[in-house]
């Protein structure tokens, strides 16, 4: 089995480690821990594209040296070298190019994340299952693993963390809570102000609309946020036995718009599957929080025709089934595809880079335009209920 050895020079001041394994003078090629017998010395680490698939690292530092040694499983046989190994037997230089790009970008991410964990403190067994593969396959940059224990300082994301939902959402941007506190809060403000700039004097006439509008908005808004919100990928791969339907979406973003991290990229194809992935979703989702929204509605409303007699003239029964099913089609369009454009490419490409270093301008700013985007689904709604003829303007 070929193990490499990286070599890494600290800087930090007082540290006060056990002797290394690596030799540190540049002359001397070979490794004198006892554990790592004629191990290559790798000191270019992210130049070099002679790593192998790492499946386990053992660490051991000098007073001013960091030793990694991570071994590949590439099967039986030791004769291979690092580059070399008994995979495939023969090959030749063809695929070298096409793949070692690749190769290199997950062995930085690899190596610096491993790096970011030993710093603090931590090894792989203390974090999540997910992240740790995550780490040791290559696929997260550094700065992920960093932003995880950045996280934990706080109680509530420490929290949070623990699910794996909130786990990839919030690695890939820690003002997701924040975000999913803007929707919800200005939700019920937001509708009732728009469902009265659309109904105007008609708005106590149709209350018992804008009663169901609003229910609907709150129960919807969540996921409104949480399904198109960018994502870093901690899912386990797929089984064997995956139809190719399940691994096209396999591999598909969250947001059709993120930004692709070190190491991954998307296909214009993959891209529109996550539009068309999380229309499907939304349209349960909406279709399920009308019913519920409507069927709370028709029940106030056969209540107060009970108890006021006067009332039942002037209330119209909400048809729930048409009613559900228009707002299933109104989030699986008109709120996919803004909800995406607002956090792939507005908050991500374009506030995120400019704001960086001002969360608290970032946070204002999001908010601002959450709001906006919040009013003005619930015009497009109004609009779209009537011209779909489930909501009628009662004289």
């Amino acid at each position: 089995m070929p193990v490499a050895a990286v070599c890494f020079h600290l800087s930090a001041p007082g540290l006060r480690l056990p002797p290394s394994p690596c030799d540190h003078r540049p002359h001397h090629r070979h490794l004198r821990h006892s554990l790592f017998p004629n191990l290559p010395i790798i000191t270019h680490t992210l130049q070099t594209n002679s790593f192998l698939p790492f499946s386990s690292a053992h660490l051991s530092s000098g007073r001013n040296q960091l030793t990694l040694a991570f071994a590949g499983g590439d099967g039986e046989g030791g004769n291979g070298g690092v580059s070399g190994g008994g995979g495939g037997g023969g090959g030749g230089d063809g695929n070298d190019d096409e793949g070692g790009e690749e190769e290199n970008r997950k062995d930085k991410n690899r190596i610096e994340s491993i790096w970011v964990v030993v710093k603090a403190g931590r090894t792989l067994n203390t974090l999540p299952s997910d992240l740790a593969a995550a780490i040791q396959a290559g696929r997260i940059p550094a700065s992920i693993a960093t932003r995880y224990f950045e996280l934990e300082k706080s109680f509530i994301f420490r929290w949070l963390l623990q699910f794996g939902g909130f786990r990839e959402r919030l690695l890939a941007d820690d003002l997701f809570l924040a975000k999913v506190a803007m929707e919800c809060g200005v939700g019920i403000f937001t509708k009732t102000a728009a469902e009265y700039e659309r109904r105007r004097e008609n708005f106590t006439k149709e209350l018992d609309f804008v009663l169901a509008d609003v229910v609907m908005a709150i129960i919807a808004d969540f996921m409104l946020v949480w399904l198109p919100a960018p994502t870093v990928s901690l899912r386990p791969p797929l089984a064997l036995g995956a139809g190719p339907i399940a691994k096209f979406f396999y591999g598909c973003p969250d947001n059709a718009f993120q930004v692709a991290m070190a190491g991954t990229s998307y296909s214009f194809l993959q891209r529109i599957g996550a539009i068309v992935r999380n229309g499907a979703k939304l349209f349960v989702v909406g279709t399920s929080a009308s019913l519920v929204g409507t069927g709370a509605t028709h029940l106030l409303i056969n209540l107060r025709k009970a108890i006021d007699k006067s009332f039942a003239g002037e209330a119209e029964d909400v048809p729930i089934i048409s009613t559900s099913v228009a707002y299933g089609v109104y989030m699986a369009v008109s709120s996919n595809l803004r909800y995406q454009v607002l956090a792939g490419i507005i908050e991500q490409r374009m506030l995120e880079p400019l704001l960086h270093q001002q969360k608290l301008l970032l946070s204002a700013v999001c908010f601002a335009v959450r709001t906006g985007n919040t009013f003005l689904g619930s015009l497009l709604w109004v609009d779209y209920a009537r011209w779909v003829g489930v909501q009628k303007i009662r004289e």
